[in-house]
């Protein structure tokens, strides 16, 4: 698509990185201050920011039915899942696995048995020094019942991951191993992890969401890219904005193992600012709207498949 057909919401948005949008038209984005920023049908925005001993860094949120959220805390040394309640109150939910702190937290998931999916990108202190393909120390939490489990480990930098539509897979993205992945869900965890796609030269797979005819729509970093993938497994690119000489620089620094968060914070296109993650809108689920991490806007279009059904 033409990036002309572009419009956007939201204003003064801080670090946006994901993007929940619910059925009574609400948005609800994350917000880097440390909490939640909602962008109402008619576009009035509220922000809740957490009250809390050490500001959040959300994430991936994830919106409950009685209007709390679950939020990924992506701090410079420690992580966890937190509920934000309405009115700013804060509580941990999950803040260690196996006996350890859990580390700097990157999504989190309701999946519709009940159980949380919980996304940690690396081990590794600081986190950019994974960026690289030779590293794959990302794992998968399983919250059911109060009880948290590591279910799938060994990833290359664990991003997005949501329960697909058939409800018998969870679909992740590996950012640094350029590839979606998948695992069987099984009653007490995950099954083998298979490959669904991999990815080349610039794509970063990221942010991630299914259509009602059968796409799975996947973001990328650094090169501004939404991709679309078929049920015949064809990648199709819906829109990109970003230079080719900067991608080429930081696919060079890639394959050196050189890439720093100092290359993402500065992948802007044109008019897109490093998208992160979408979500379906509108009363009929075909308005797309993108998280960034650079900007203070989502931007927003039309597609021509509906995406999920919400509450």
């Amino acid at each position: 698509m033409d990036l002309s057909e572009l419009r956007f919401v939201g204003v003064g948005l801080q670090r946006p990185e994901c993007v929940v949008a619910t059925s009574d038209g609400t948005l609800h984005v994350s917000d880097w201050r440390g909490g939640v920023t909602r962008i109402a049908a008619d576009r009035t925005q509220t922000t809740v920011i957490g009250r809390h001993e050490a500001a959040l860094r959300p994430n991936g949120i994830a919106v409950d039915v009685d209007g709390s959220y679950l939020i990924a805390h992506l701090g410079d040394d420690t992580g966890g899942v937190f509920r934000l309640h309405p009115d700013g109150r804060v509580e941990a939910v999950v803040d260690e696995v196996d006996g350890r702190p859990l580390p700097p937290t990157n999504f989190v998931h309701f999946g519709p048995d009940g159980r949380v999916w919980v996304t940690v990108s690396t081990r590794r202190r600081p986190r950019q020094s994974a960026y690289r393909s030779d590293v794959a120390d990302g794992f998968i939490v399983q919250l059911a019942d109060g009880v948290a489990t590591i279910v799938a480990d060994d990833l290359g930098y664990t991003n997005e991951a949501r329960v697909d539509p058939t409800e018998q897979y969870l679909y992740v993205n590996e950012t640094f191993a350029r590839r979606l992945s998948r695992f069987p869900i099984t009653p007490t965890g995950l099954g083998t992890r298979e490959t669904i796609a991999r990815f080349g030269e610039g794509t970063y797979p990221d942010g991630l969401e299914f259509d009602q005819r059968g796409g799975i729509w996947v973001t990328s970093i650094i090169s501004n890219r939404l991709l679309r993938i078929d049920a015949e497994g064809e990648v199709e690119c819906v829109l990109a904005d970003a230079d080719p000489a900067e991608v080429e620089e930081v696919e060079r620094r890639y394959v050196a193992n050189e890439l720093t968060s100092e290359d993402l914070n500065a992948a802007r296109g044109t008019i897109l600012a490093n998208i992160s993650s979408l979500a379906f809108g509108g009363p009929d689920r075909r308005q797309v709207y993108l998280g960034c991490l650079g900007g203070e806007r989502l931007a927003t279009f039309r597609s021509p498949y509906p995406g999920p059904a919400s509450w």
